[in-house]
């Protein structure tokens, strides 16, 4: 069970002509992750980024897009872990959900088993399942006067991601490719996720809104690679389970959320299902 919930971290985090992006982050504190959420608020309607984890901030994030008094065009969901998807059935429910065909067929499968999978946190969880009903399919896309670049990023933190930028902005929804200010969700795959924030380095966008912790520039980018980078040498020399933990928390006491070692740890060095 999590610590107690403290207030989240609300903000505008650019603004241009009519557009406004916000950035809702949850608590950092003891046994949290700091799931970070977004909304880009255009003159007629609000399109939001990922639905929270826990019923408590799912439903704070509705009352904030709801406070904007906008409608809601809809909700991009970036990934199938349970952590940007639990929170659509506690607070997004009548909204559209758009997400990959991969992600939607795996919590139309899996989606049950994964909510049932987190009984521990008790009424922390919504008690429904939201499957996402439209396809985000990568390309150009304009709602609401606003230019959209969707893409569909394999074999990083999960094995399909779906990315948002906004070139007009500069700024780029990057999600769960992005930890900032915290302990990374490590899988497999750290050689293709290295060369995928390599290529976010030299683009164009110098705004970055991760999945977890607060919204970042290059400089952050450039440390989750070396963070990265670390993590793939410890791994080469053999150490897993706590011994790992316990080197990547030594080189990085700086970062917060180390909860998300108990997450992946028995995943990544155990074999355990991934719901």
């Amino acid at each position: 069970m999590p610590a107690q919930l403290s207030d989240p971290i609300v903000m505008v985090v650019k603004q241009a002509g009519d557009v406004r992006v916000h950035t809702f982050v949850s608590s950092f504190g003891d046994g949290h992750i700091a799931n970070a959420t977004h909304i880009v608020e255009s003159r007629n309607s609000l399109v939001l980024v990922d639905g929270q984890f826990l019923a408590p901030y799912a439903r704070q994030f509705r009352a904030y897009a709801d406070s904007l008094r906008k409608p809601i065009d809809r909700l991009y969901l970036s990934h199938r872990h349970p952590d940007h998807w639990f929170g659509l059935g506690a607070a997004f429910r009548d909204v559209t959900v758009y997400a990959l065909s991969e992600t939607m067929s795996f919590i139309h499968e899996h989606g049950e088993d994964s909510l049932a999978d987190h009984w521990k946190l008790g009424g922390l969880l919504s008690e429904h399942v939201v499957v996402p009903k439209q396809v985000a399919s990568p390309g150009e896309e304009t709602i609401d006067g606003v230019a959209y670049v969707l893409d569909r990023v394999t074999d990083t933190e999960t094995d399909f991601h779906l990315t948002l930028g906004l070139p007009e902005l500069g700024v780029y929804f990057a999600q769960d490719l992005l930890y900032s200010g915290t302990h990374l969700y490590l899988t497999s795959q750290l050689g293709r996720w290295i060369r995928v924030l390599q290529d976010l380095l030299v683009s164009e966008y110098e705004l970055f809104l991760p999945g977890h912790g607060l919204p970042a520039d290059k400089n952050e980018v450039a440390r989750n690679i070396e963070y990265l980078e670390a993590a793939r040498q410890a791994a080469g020399d053999g150490l897993t389970g706590t011994a790992f933990k316990d080197f990547m928390l030594h080189r990085y006491p700086e970062r917060k959320c180390p909860a998300i070692f108990d997450i992946y740890l028995p995943r990544l060095f155990g074999g355990a299902r991934e719901y």
